[in-house]
């Protein structure tokens, strides 16, 4: 028998206690941190340094493009990551995966920051940074949908926007580290040290950080309704069949949901800084306006979340996804003209308020849109085909549409209003327990084990 988040099945006696809970949100925060610190180094170095160090050419759009494609392999991998991850978190638990996928990127992070460039080895160079984006894709495809189940399957039902939202927080927080790691080294270290030796701080950096992480989550268990599963023997035979069979729908809401929140993030993060630095000759203020927003993000994502909880999800959701429509046309007409001191309060607009209006609440929603025996499978499915369709060829698709725009952002534009109706279309489509969760409430009273 399949229970769903808001099941009567999920009895109270199968909550998690506080302590438990205080456990596995400190474990998503600061596993997703380190994770995501290491998978948006590398966008940040796409943009700024790959592009010569490993594509170059004798032209620079030809050397943007090929590094936004390698920049964009990794999420051609997210969901075959996400497929592997998902049969076995729905057959052996959610904490066993975590801590490979998370021990997986490291490895791979370390390894770009010893890789040899295209001037010593050529082809080879590009080929086996590939390679390691490949592997950075497989680990996170793995990393975000155990994360958030583990943090949402242990939350009291009226707060798994905000518990949720904690694995949210964690892509901020890595963001933050990982354009803060390269801001401080580019400050610190002069033009010919950044290019030689410099840029590879950040990801050798990232060896610290995993270590810190792994031992946080050794310490974490399967949530107590997970290990109910998994005791009566109601494990799913082939997970991810039965979501192709049996909850298409909810797949196809979640895939769409995520196309243009992912999206507009790597326009923001990605693009916009290969764009400043072609159109405005600056690498700077973009980076500084993504560290601001980042940080922004820590407090934002908790707040969207836990206003879902009180809301319900679709409303909010429906909110930033008309803010994401907008606001992308405000961006590039402030980009091309506007003064850049005044750009972090742009990106705060676009990040923290259209951005996460739909980030914090997803993990808790997608959670909700599959049973628990299948769930891992589910949400890993859903987030990381929408991450390909949407976030993970974002800034190639831009540098295109760039360029067939005739060295103008209307298309771009254009685009991003496009996947923002597609993406809001599921939004009203979707399942959302607001309304059951709310009559469960006045019927229970105050709130069992909390």
């Amino acid at each position: 028998m399949s229970t769903t988040l808001d099941s009567p099945q999920a009895a109270p006696q199968q909550l998690a206690t506080r302590r438990e809970r205080r456990r596995v949100l400190i474990s998503a925060l600061s596993g997703t941190t380190i994770e995501w610190y290491d998978f948006y180094l590398y966008g940040t170095a796409a943009a700024l340094v790959f592009n010569q160090q490993f594509f170059p050419s004798h032209s620079d759009f030809a050397s943007t493009l090929a590094s936004f494609a390698s920049l964009g392999i990794g999420f051609l991998m997210r969901p075959l990551g996400g497929v592997i991850a998902g049969h076995l978190g729905d057959r052996i638990g959610r904490k066993s995966l975590l801590v490979a996928s998370l021990l997986v990127m490291g490895i791979g992070s370390m390894l770009i920051g010893l890789l040899p460039t295209f001037a010593s080895i050529g082809i080879w160079a590009a080929l086996a940074l590939v390679a390691l984006r490949m592997v950075q894709g497989l680990a996170a495809g793995a990393e975000w949908g155990g994360s958030a189940l583990l943090s949402v399957e242990h939350a009291p039902a009226e707060r798994r926007g905000l518990f949720g939202s904690f694995t949210q927080v964690g892509s901020a927080a890595g963001m933050l580290l990982a354009t803060g790691a390269f801001l401080l080294v580019r400050t610190l270290t002069t033009d010919e040290q950044f290019a030689a030796f410099g840029w590879r701080i950040p990801f050798l950096l990232s060896a610290l950080l995993v270590a810190l992480g792994l031992w946080i989550r050794l310490g974490v268990a399967d949530a107590p309704e997970f290990r109910a599963v998994l005791s009566e023997g109601r494990r799913a035979v082939s997970p991810v069949r039965e979501i192709f069979s049996r909850h298409r729908r909810a797949l196809l809401v979640t895939m769409a949901q995520r196309i243009a929140q992912n999206s507009i993030y790597f326009l923001i993060t990605v693009y916009l800084l290969s764009y400043l630095s072609s159109t405005r000759g600056d690498d700077s203020a973009g980076v500084t306006s993504v560290m601001i927003a980042s940080a922004i993000g820590l407090f934002t994502a908790p707040l969207w979340g836990w206003f879902s909880d009180r809301v319900g999800r679709r409303p909010v959701t429906v909110f930033g996804f008309v803010a994401i429509a907008v606001f992308v046309w405000i961006l590039f007409a402030f980009a091309g003209t506007g003064p850049l001191a005044v750009l972090p309060v742009v990106v705060v607009l676009g990040m923290n308020i259209a951005h996460d209006a739909v980030y914090g609440p997803q993990a808790a929603w997608f959670a909700e849109q599959f049973p628990v025996e299948v769930r891992y499978s589910g949400v890993n499915l859903g987030y990381q085909l929408g991450s390909v369709i949407g976030g993970g060829v974002m800034p190639m698709i831009a540098t295109l549409l760039f360029q067939l725009g005739g060295g103008t952002p209307w298309l771009i534009c254009c685009y991003v209003t496009l996947i923002a109706a597609i993406s809001l279309a599921a939004t009203l489509v979707a399942a959302d327990p607001y309304g059951r969760l709310l009559a469960g409430r006045r019927a229970a009273g105050p709130e069992h084990g909390s």
